[in-house]
């Protein structure tokens, strides 16, 4: 795990030292002990050093000159992406962009997953009669590692299907597969700095889990995709105008009527984005963060655009005064409610 967050303190027989207990953890998920450096990793894959080191960068980690920190899961994972490049099915840099991709992704859900992991980690440590939080976080990897892995193939798998689907509709209707009409929400946490400074850290925790959670859950319910979560805000994409506002609209019913959490607000825009390496860019994406900027606490606010593809048989729209709007101008934001 990239930057383990866990600091052990192990009794006469465990090392006393956070840094060495952390690297007795890595051993234990790795499997396996160091033993190449960044020219034996070059030299048993056919690459240059720098393209190795390369890789390793996009993998999301420092170099380590000429220190001895690989092992021969790394040189076959190298040689996997050089045996890629060498078949022509893909080209250096494709493979330094998946690598990227890949790096970022399992950091994120590397610390995700140790953070979630570490309660139950004290939890088995309390449980047992003798050991350290060391063994039990070695006995917990040892048991869940198998069956998370097989959830995470089976969860690309399933995402991979999605997104191949996603294209081939794009294909179908003879659009640019790297950009597509979608309408983009943003919601965040009213207040959040503020909120953060009057509340203990562990509570904030909870409450950006929670808030990540049930908005969630709901994009999921109403088919669309949350594209980032950025502590006190999501953004997330629907392909479908009213399906967009139902997510909104749930949004505000799990979180800002929920008087145990604080209120938010929904921005929503509609149009052009390109996608690109999971993420979503162009003007309606800016335009939704714009306007949360203006919502009322527990209100959505739409543009033009989304007020235009509304029906008007299902829903109310007003506009409201024009206000100046960060790169774009004097504009009139759109109130909006199901009839």
């Amino acid at each position: 795990m990239k930057g383990s967050r866990f600091r052990f303190r192990g009794g006469p027989e465990e090392p006393d030292e956070p840094d060495e207990a952390a690297e007795s953890v890595a051993r234990a998920i790795l499997g396996e002990e160091p033993t190449f450096s960044a020219d034996d990793v070059a030299a048993r894959t056919g690459v240059s050093v720098e393209d190795a080191r390369r890789l390793w960068r996009a993998l999301g980690f420092p170099e380590h000159g000429s220190e001895r920190a690989f092992n021969r899961s790394d040189v076959e994972a190298v040689s996997t992406l050089v045996s890629g490049v060498a078949s022509g099915l893909i080209d250096f840099d494709l493979a330094v962009t998946l690598t990227r991709a890949v790096g970022q992704t399992m950091a994120r859900l590397a610390d995700w997953e140790v953070a979630a992991l570490v309660p139950r980690v004290e939890e088995l440590e309390a449980e047992q009669d003798a050991g350290t939080r060391l063994d039990a976080a070695r006995q917990l990897l040892e048991d869940f590692g198998g069956p998370f892995e097989e959830l995470l193939i089976y969860a690309w798998r399933r995402h991979l299907a999605a997104a191949v689907a996603r294209v081939e509709a794009l294909n179908a209707n003879e659009e640019d597969l790297n950009t597509s009409q979608v309408s983009v929400g943003f919601a965040d946490i009213v207040s959040f700095t503020a909120l953060s400074n009057d509340i203990a850290r562990e509570r904030i925790g909870d409450l950006v889990e929670v808030f990540e959670s049930r908005c969630s859950d709901v994009v999921a319910r109403n088919s669309g995709r949350v594209i980032k979560s950025i502590g006190d805000s999501v953004l997330f994409v629907n392909d479908d105008p009213i399906r967009a506002y139902d997510t909104a609209e749930g949004i505000i019913t799990v979180i800002g009527r929920d008087k145990r959490m604080p209120d938010v607000r929904v921005g929503l825009a509609s149009g052009t984005v390109v996608m690109r390496m999971g993420d979503v860019f162009g003007p309606p994406v800016n335009m939704a963060a714009r306007l949360t900027q203006v919502a009322r606490r527990n209100r959505i606010i739409i543009d033009a655009a989304t007020a235009r593809l509304l029906p008007e048989e299902q829903f109310e729209t007003r506009r409201l005064p024009a206000r100046p709007m960060r790169g774009f101008g004097i504009l009139e934001p759109v109130a909006v409610r199901r009839h």
